[in-house]
């Protein structure tokens, strides 16, 4: 699996704390070695957002992210809950 990430993604996460940063990355290694892995309550959204993943970084932070193709994922955003979804 190619992973990439979409220039509206790399803008918010040089914008969140640097704790955040910190944990998407452990929680992309995660995704990366499994990608349904519980901690990531990796689930398919709907409505407008249709289409898209979205993996758990925090209790409140989210990143969500799309196939591009059969081997690639890109990530498109990444945001507190009410950020992405309010």
């Amino acid at each position: 699996m190619r992973i990439d990430f979409h220039r509206t993604f790399k803008k918010q996460y040089k914008r969140a704390p640097a704790k955040i940063r910190e944990q998407f990355n452990e929680r992309l290694q995660l995704f990366e070695d499994n990608p349904f892995h519980p901690l990531l309550v990796n689930h398919a959204l709907g409505g407008d957002r249709l289409g898209k993943w979205s993996i758990n970084i925090t209790g409140n932070w989210r990143a969500l992210y799309e196939f591009q193709n059969a081997e690639t994922i890109i990530f498109a955003e990444i945001g507190t809950h009410p950020q992405l979804y309010g």
